[in-house]
């Protein structure tokens, strides 16, 4: 157990720091191997590349034509001619809600949230420049629309986050609908309510828009954008083919990408440098989510195994609580949703299964749970995504993480536990 806790508190600490966790996981899960009285080398080149490499096996096909199909989705012009298309609708005096909108269509539609960010950080800063709201509120919106009721709770959903438990659990994508849209509703409707009184806070305060020191900032011409309604289709077959044609996912993944080659095939010239970056960008993500797998693996195989999970299994209520738990847990060590996710449930997942079964829950509600806990302590200051959204936007911790904290993660957190009241009255 000291060795369990030691190299979590590890694996936070390296990564809270910044040192990749590619090579900071088996470093860690060599001081779980020490406490535990496993030989070191057998630990590494054995139980933690075995789950490394199971992890990459079954989910590698997803990340690749995941990053694929968003980055033709933005060198296409795609993603921002919805993000346009949804901002006119909702009007220029609600930026914050159309930004929000934006986001959620795009990552619901299967575009990666690091895509998201890219495409839609222009936009944003144009309706926010036009609304006159202070750029502080920005990393929050933006992670507010794709980072949380999008890739975690809304039913369907193509995000990994959403997918990773349909392994474990034999579910599919549409698991629990209703507990999904009840947290949805929780995070989405309670994420605008607190950025909206931010907003009106601000302006009480003097802060109104300022435009950032880089002034090379993509302008969007919408003139120039794709039709939107083509370029809505791809987003809609994913979605479509995954969920009510029952396609697997890599399936639905490619005819997404196959459909935008041909509605742009006169860009065809740029569409091996779009497949190329996105390939390569994937090779990344699965890497550093195989390396958190393979931690878990190794967390696994060590006897304190069996004390944390007596403890976890121990938590008074429902089994789902102690699910919650772990998987926040585990996702703020890493700093990642899937990362966590993965974690928790290659060491866990059986005996909730297990205990699917002897307590009558559903494998389904199970599902849920684990995918809206994966949202909640991964927003860490350390998360890889949040580093980036406020690279882009030019913003600092100090600026902005209070807002991104509140929406993408207290309030994510705030919706497990909706759901899993939902879950015990029997309505998932």
């Amino acid at each position: 157990m000291i060795g369990i806790i030691l190299g979590l508190v590890l694996l936070m600490f390296l990564a809270y720091r910044g040192w990749s966790i590619i090579w900071v996981a088996p470093i860690t899960a060599g001081v779980v191997a020490l406490f535990g009285g496993l030989n070191l080398l057998e630990a590494y080149t054995d139980t933690y590349m075995q789950g490394f490499v199971n992890f990459a096996k079954a989910w590698f096909p997803v990340f690749m034509l995941g990053a694929i199909f968003g980055k033709l989705m933005e060198d296409t012009g795609a993603a921002s001619s919805v993000a346009v298309t949804i901002t006119k609708v909702i009007g220029k005096k609600r930026a914050i809600l159309g930004v929000i909108a934006a986001c959620a269509v795009l990552t619901y539609g299967g575009v990666s949230l690091f895509v998201v960010v890219f495409a839609v950080y222009p936009l944003a800063i144009a309706l926010f420049r036009e609304a006159n709201i202070t750029r502080r509120l920005l990393p929050g919106t933006i992670a507010l629309g794709a980072f949380t009721f999008t890739m975690t709770a809304v039913p369907g959903t193509p995000q990994i986050q959403n997918l990773i438990p349909t392994n474990y659990y034999g579910t599919t994508a549409m698991a629990a609908p209703f507990m999904g849209i009840v947290a949805a509703l929780v995070m989405g409707i309670g994420g605008y309510v607190y950025l909206i009184w931010r907003e009106k806070k601000t302006k009480e305060a003097g802060e109104f828009y300022t435009e950032p020191n880089d002034q090379n900032i993509e302008r969007v011409e919408a003139e120039k954008l794709p039709n939107a309604l083509l370029s809505f289709l791809p987003l809609m077959t994913v979605i479509f083919t995954l969920n009510i044609l029952k396609w697997d996912i890599v399936v639905a993944l490619l005819a997404g990408i196959i459909l935008i080659i041909l509605l742009n095939l006169g860009m065809m010239k740029k569409f091996i440098e779009s497949v190329n970056k996105g390939a390569s960008g994937s090779v990344i993500a699965i890497i550093n989510t195989s390396a958190a797998v393979g931690f878990g693996s190794v967390v696994r195989a060590v006897p304190g195994f069996e004390r944390l999970t007596d403890f976890l299994m121990g938590i008074q209520g429902s089994p789902l609580i102690s699910q919650a738990v772990a998987i926040n847990i585990l996702a703020g060590s890493t700093g990642s949703a899937s990362g966590g996710l993965g974690i928790a449930l290659e060491a866990l997942g059986d005996r909730y299964m297990e205990l699917a079964a002897q307590s009558g829950i559903s494998p389904e509600a199970f599902h849920r749970v684990a995918s809206i806990a994966s949202g909640g302590l991964d927003t860490l200051p350390h998360n890889g995504a949040v580093l980036t959204l406020l690279t882009i936007t030019a913003m600092t911790h100090k600026d902005s993480y209070k807002d991104i904290f509140v929406v993408g993660c207290a309030i994510p957190i705030l919706s497990v536990i909706v759901a899993i009241l939902c879950a015990s009255i029997g309505i998932i």
